[in-house]
């Protein structure tokens, strides 16, 4: 397998380079190229030409072996199968990434790919959701080539920290391909089965939205501790490195997964007792103390704006506003009776203000407490099979476990509010 899939890395700055050498030193043969002859010149002697734990030993490792620098683009991609494309794309003001380099670099390969060779295409250079299908892949046709006939192409992100690429490279978490056909995702599959971690393949546009959620993620996070150490030096008397400490002691961070990825999955809104009365309880002291909590505000926002989407995605799907709908799920969240602030009582005022008052529910523990807490028109269902049996379309609004009995369910509409029913898009392959 090593013999026959042959690659070539172009671009070899932070990721390029350790791509490059990491498959090189899985055994693979490597040709890599980089536009700047000067960057070109010091790998040539051994040399980085950025600081990066070390790649300088795998550089000296590999080079004129399993790695072979290029003088020129035509050459590197004799004899190939594999050709990774890892250019930069800056982000300019106002404008989004520059993707001139990345289209460029396209437009060669395919000036050179003969027809009959069927190389793939592999872009690992950061870039905007949609933008394989939209616009890497008209770049190719437009020269003559057909994805999936002539010519492979995929997505690869990486995920490297400055400073531990090597390690991270060597052992991903996992690896990730955006499909556009399926021979060069399967090549994919095949190249990282020696790195025995699950692979999964997507859409390219699940692909391109993982790498910027990734990173906005974290962005997120850092922002976030920024702002209540704002907060907390504003109040005075609060140690912030012990807040922080005693913070990460929540179990939550721990185990294999974490429980915080209960946290970080998407829905139609948060609720209950604490959540919303301690947010908004922190963003008004914070205003007492002279301090906008800017995430805080935002995290309101969305919550409001997640479930007037959730509405609004329910109206779209309806023929007329007398259509029976089932509301599944009235607590705010499964395993408990608990229906105050619950995501379903924003949802219900704002479809019966939107004129749609044929509204039935079910919820396996908190129908008795939503009556008594609430005075909607709302009919009440004994089980899951009445409610469905009885209603037009479904939305799922708590993600109580019986409720993904209705993954392969193809007699009633489903509105998913909680992402919970089975993805059909993602293939893993777990490599051992």
């Amino acid at each position: 397998m090593r013999d026959f899939i042959n690659i070539t890395v172009v671009g070899l700055g932070f990721v390029g380079l350790t791509a490059a050498l990491g498959f090189a030193e899985k055994g693979y043969s490597v040709k890599a190229y980089d536009a700047d002859i000067y960057k070109t010149i010091e790998l040539s002697k051994g040399e980085l030409p950025f600081h990066e734990p070390g790649l300088s030993t795998m550089l000296n490792k590999h080079l004129n072996e399993n790695l072979v620098l290029c003088d020129s683009l035509e050459e590197s991609l004799s004899d190939v199968k594999l050709i990774f494309i890892c250019v930069g794309t800056p982000y300019l003001e106002g404008a989004g990434l520059d993707l001139s380099m990345l289209l460029n670099v396209v437009k060669d390969i395919c000036r050179f790919s003969p027809k009959d060779s069927y190389q793939s295409i592999i872009i690992k250079s950061t870039i905007p959701p949609g933008t394989m299908r939209t616009k890497i892949k008209p770049v190719i046709e437009e020269c003559g080539l057909r994805v999936g006939q002539h010519i492979g192409l995929a997505y690869n992100p990486e995920f490297l920290r400055e400073g531990n690429a090597w390690h991270d490279f060597m052992h991903p978490d996992r690896i990730i391909i955006g499909e556009l056909d399926r021979v060069t995702s399967d090549l994919l599959v095949k190249l990282y089965e020696s790195f025995a971690v699950p692979c999964a393949q997507v859409t390219a546009e699940t692909a391109e939205m993982l790498k910027f959620s990734s990173n906005a993620l974290l962005a997120t996070m850092i922002s976030f501790a920024n702002e209540q150490a704002l907060i907390a030096e504003h109040i005075g008397q609060v140690n912030i490195p012990e807040l922080f400490r005693l913070l990460h002691m929540d179990k939550r961070w721990s185990g294999a997964p974490a429980g915080m990825i209960n946290y970080v999955y998407p829905g139609c809104g948060f609720g209950g007792y604490c959540l919303p009365k301690d947010t908004l309880a922190l963003k008004n002291t914070a205003s007492q103390h002279g301090v906008e909590a800017k995430i805080l505000n935002a995290v309101m926002e969305v919550n409001l704006d997640i479930s007037e989407h959730t509405v609004r995605k329910i109206i779209r799907n309806l023929k007329h506003r007398d259509e029976q709908i089932g509301i599944l799920g009235l607590a705010f969240k499964p395993g408990s009776d608990d229906v105050r602030q619950s995501p379903a009582v924003g949802i219900i005022e704002a479809l019966l203000d939107e004129g749609c008052t044929n509204l039935t529910a079910y919820d396996p523990m908190a129908m008795r407490n939503f009556e008594e807490h609430y005075g909607y028109p709302l009919k009440m269902a004994n089980s899951l099979d009445e409610i469905v049996a009885g209603s037009d379309i479904c939305v799922i609004v708590t993600a109580w476990p019986e409720f993904q009995a209705l993954t392969h369910a193809s007699n009633i509409q489903i509105i998913d509010a909680r992402y919970m029913l089975q993805n059909k898009e993602a293939s893993f392959i777990y490599s051992v």
